[in-house]
């Protein structure tokens, strides 16, 4: 008999997991409490643009949309960092030809849903609430956009709901569920820089801009159309200092002279788009036997400063779909295996997101980091089997995220010891470098 499984959340996750078990020949019912994204844009003035990399690109590559997501994508080949003064200058994420991509949040959901309605085994149920879940039977209960209610029964729930899931908060009423939310000290405000006339872009495309001021900053990414989606990262306390006309001017003024001249709507929109907050949050268990799995923000809500939640959540949807392929139908060691090998590397790129919000912020423009971040470039050029910095581990590889965290630790150690030998000139000598591979190992 045909297996049946709901999964609660039509986000990105949750579309992908729906095509995911579709092709596994289950039956799948999706629920999703927002309307649907193809008639509507449910990411107006709240959406951080994607940065679609190796782990996210590979989950569509299984499905085969990777291509067509591709098309519409900008690379991003490095960061531009902009002084307060205008300057611009360039860092590079990783070797030539590695780039990240700045994707749309909306069209990525719409191809998904698209590609999900086209399979017969799969029922979209949109502007449905979750308003119950029992974990021990899999059945859920959703209010419909008539008013009624409907229960399904089915083999097994995936929690792809979001950060703030139902599903989630029906395990944390159980037995030594373990669970935390942190929220970063800064909120979060979206705003835009138009095309130009013709519809050029007005800065350089192929970059994610910087706005690094220490305690806050602004970054800008891409759009085909020749604008860029920018958004703030702001103290609420500064955002509190920052409401009026006068205000928003004069701040924007002295902070970010450049940008502002090229943003005509900035008072209208700083004023009409609401103020977003950033969560991390970590839980642990995952699963509850074989009946019930979380996945993407439901399981590790992680702030957007290292472009990896959406990535991370599509690696969650591939690492299932192999354990599902590894172990047939013990869906207790399927569930089992997946959040033992997902739990540690979550919790580590979580912990990478929040460091390389003050990465960003405040040390892009610090001389020992940026000397440090020019040797670290040296050496991936300079010994690619040898050396990789934890950008290109987290970012440009399938390594685990846990695997990442620790070897950027090692990376720092031979880092200092280069500069504490004034050795840059030293590096380009294996010899000299044979002596520092242990620190690495």
């Amino acid at each position: 008999m045909t297996q049946k499984i709901t999964i609660i959340g039509g986000g990105l996750a949750g579309s992908l997991a729906a095509i995911y078990m579709a092709k596994r020949g289950f039956e799948v019912n999706l629920f999703e409490r927002r309307p649907d994204m193809r008639k509507t844009n449910i990411y107006q003035g709240k959406s951080i643009n994607l940065a679609l990399s190796t782990r996210g690109l590979n989950a569509l590559e299984k499905i085969g949309l990777d291509k067509e997501i591709l098309a519409d994508a900008i690379p991003m080949t490095g960061r531009m960092m902009h002084s307060k003064t205008g300057e611009l200058s360039y860092h590079p994420y990783g070797k030539n030809g590695q780039a990240i991509n700045s994707v749309s949040r909306g069209r990525l959901n719409q191809k998904l849903i698209e590609l999900a309605d086209e399979f017969p085994n799969i029922t979209i149920y949109f502007n449905s609430k979750c308003i119950d879940v029992d974990v021990n039977k899999a059945t859920a209960t959703f209010e419909l956009e008539d008013g009624s209610h409907k229960t399904i029964i089915s083999d097994r729930i995936l929690g792809t709901d979001g950060a703030f899931a139902a599903t989630r908060g029906k395990m944390q009423t159980g037995d030594r569920f373990n669970y935390s939310q942190n929220y970063l000290h800064v909120g979060y405000k979206e705003l835009e820089i138009p095309a130009g006339a013709n519809g050029e872009f007005m800065m350089e495309k192929d970059a994610l801009h910087i706005w690094p001021r220490g305690s806050f900053m602004m970054i800008a990414l891409p759009n085909p159309a020749g604008d860029f989606t920018c958004t703030l990262f702001m103290p609420y306390e500064i955002f509190d200092r920052v409401k009026t006309d006068e205000e928003i001017h004069n701040f924007f003024s002295a902070e970010f002279p450049d940008a502002m001249s090229m943003m005509p709507t900035l008072i209208e929109d700083y004023k009409r788009n609401p103020i977003g907050n950033l969560v991390t949050v970590k839980c642990y268990p995952w699963v509850k036997e074989d009946k019930l799995a979380l996945a993407g923000d439901a399981a590790h809500a992680i702030v957007p400063f290292y472009g990896q939640g959406m990535n991370c959540s599509f690696e969650d949807i591939v690492v299932l779909d192999n354990m599902i392929e590894k172990y047939g139908d013990d869906w207790n060691t399927i569930f089992d295996e997946y959040q033992k090998e997902r739990k540690p590397n979550a919790d580590a790129i979580a912990d990478l997101a929040v460091q390389n919000y003050y990465e960003m912020a405040d040390k892009v423009g610090d001389k020992h980091f940026l000397h440090k971040k020019h040797i670290e470039h040296e050496l991936t050029e300079l010994y690619p089997d040898k050396f990789k910095s934890q950008y290109e581990l987290t970012t440009f590889s399938l390594s685990g995220y846990k695997y990442a965290w620790d070897q950027g630790q090692k990376n720092d150690v031979l880092l200092e010891k280069i500069i504490a030998d004034g050795a840059e000139e030293k590096m380009k000598d294996p010899a000299y470098m044979e002596q520092l591979w242990h620190l690495i190992a």
